[in-house]
């Protein structure tokens, strides 16, 4: 405090002489532009000088008051410790009594606890034969499951191919009635009549003369020859013919398509299986690196056979716990698949910078340490802006940005380069 009192007295005497050239410089004002324009030069100086020296002020005056306020809560700790202490003295009696009954009661929970090792051994071993018929009858279920698959697939093309058929029969059904109906009309003739001649038995010259004399008859029921029936013929035979090309050009364009959409399928499955091979060995190789290497984790293809459709499930299993699912996990731990999850699919398109915006809050001191380790070791490549309020966040990072309000309803950002400076411990213990 005696320093910053004659820092400042210091610093008024420096804005008094400051002031005075002020006056000197107003008065030489009206004498000449140059002369103005360098004494407003130097007017501006010194009142940077001056603002700066103001500046430094009030933080000296902040510090003296944070100060302060921290001996005053010192003071008050060592009361409190002095008063907790005097109890402590008293409770010791009574600890040491208590302790006497512990050591006696640690005699016979030694021997409950070799009795409980042994217990444990043996349902271990039932467990792994449980595990184990488990694992067998799982496999055997996804098995009948498959199967079962593969004849509903069955089922369902036998089903269309029976309708089809059906729609292809009413469709003949329709055509043949069509074609019954124009015989009756042009030629007085069933269709039926015309279907299957017989001339397995023998017929007498009356007979014969008499089915000759039947015909004649039917063929003056027909009317005269049409002569345009061959050009007609033609015309409707031309037209057939390219009403059948245009037919065949949309069964090609059709077999073409169909081969075309299934090349494209196999190429997009072969794109995607080989996707998540790779998404899957950086999530198993980022998991264990935010945990540890004999932590288990995978992803896993629900219908492997229809892989674009698939459902995709998230295995994460940290050492010495066997969640069912990912529900069953702290927060901190799925803070952390997460992680996992999303660097696995950053590698394999790096992006340009990255925003996480307060992902470590659920994370403890531990595990912070992890993420901000796998943070540095990706900033190589890629720029990570980080939102967080966490002091060993904030302390690993190389640039922090912090945000005030200048003044209300305006906020002013003040960024730190912690590249341009030394981190030295306030703490540090020197040999």
């Amino acid at each position: 405090m005696q320093e910053l009192r004659e820092s400042n007295i210091l610093i008024e005497q420096d804005l008094a002489s400051k002031q005075i050239l002020m006056m000197e410089a107003k008065t030489h004002i009206s004498s000449t532009d140059e002369t103005f324009r360098q004494m407003a030069e130097q007017l501006s100086q010194a009142s940077a000088v001056y603002n700066e020296k103001n500046i430094e002020h009030i933080r000296q005056q902040n510090k003296v008051s944070t100060l302060q306020r921290e001996l005053s809560y010192r003071e008050k700790q060592i009361e409190e410790l002095t008063q907790a202490l005097e109890n402590n003295h008293k409770t010791l009696g009574q600890n040491e009594q208590e302790a006497e009954q512990i050591a006696d009661s640690i005699v016979e929970m030694e021997q409950m606890l070799v009795e409980s090792y042994g217990e444990r051994k043996e349902r271990e071993a039932a467990l792994s034969e449980v595990e184990q018929f488990y694992f067998k009858a799982r496999g055997e279920i996804n098995e009948q499951e498959n199967k079962l698959r593969n004849l509903s697939k069955q089922v369902q093309n036998a089903q269309m191919l029976i309708n089809n058929l059906k729609d292809k029969l009413t469709d003949v059904k329709f055509k043949v009635n069509s074609i019954n109906q124009r015989i009756q009309i042009e030629f007085n003739i069933e269709l039926s009549e015309i279907k299957e001649p017989s001339f397995t038995e023998p017929m007498t010259e009356v007979e014969l003369e008499m089915k000759v004399e039947r015909l004649k008859n039917r063929l003056d029921n027909y009317g005269e020859i049409n002569p345009m029936a061959v050009e007609a013929y033609d015309e409707i035979k031309q037209r057939y013919d390219d009403i059948s090309q245009q037919r065949d050009d949309v069964v090609k364009a059709k077999e073409s398509l169909l081969q075309t959409i299934k090349e494209i399928e196999e190429t997009a499955t072969a794109q995607f299986l080989g996707a998540f091979e790779r998404a899957r060995l950086n999530f198993i190789e980022v998991f264990r690196s935010l945990f540890t290497e004999d932590d288990n984790c995978d992803l896993i293809l629900l219908t492997p056979e229809n892989p674009l459709e698939s459902k995709i499930e998230i295995v994460a299993k940290p050492k010495g716990k066997r969640p069912q699912t990912i529900n069953q996990l702290s927060g901190g731990e799925k803070t952390l698949t997460a992680t996992a999850l999303l660097f696995a699919l950053y590698l394999l398109k790096p992006a340009p910078f990255c925003i996480f915006d307060e992902v470590d809050a659920p994370l403890d001191d531990t595990n912070i340490n992890k993420f901000n380790k796998i943070i540095k070791k990706f900033s190589k490549d890629s720029q990570f802006i980080i939102v967080t309020h966490n002091k060993l966040t904030m302390a690993a990072v190389d640039t922090i940005y912090g945000v005030y309000m200048a003044e209300q309803g305006v906020s002013g950002v003040a960024p730190v380069d912690f590249r341009d400076f030394e981190h030295v411990g306030a703490f540090e213990m020197r040999g």
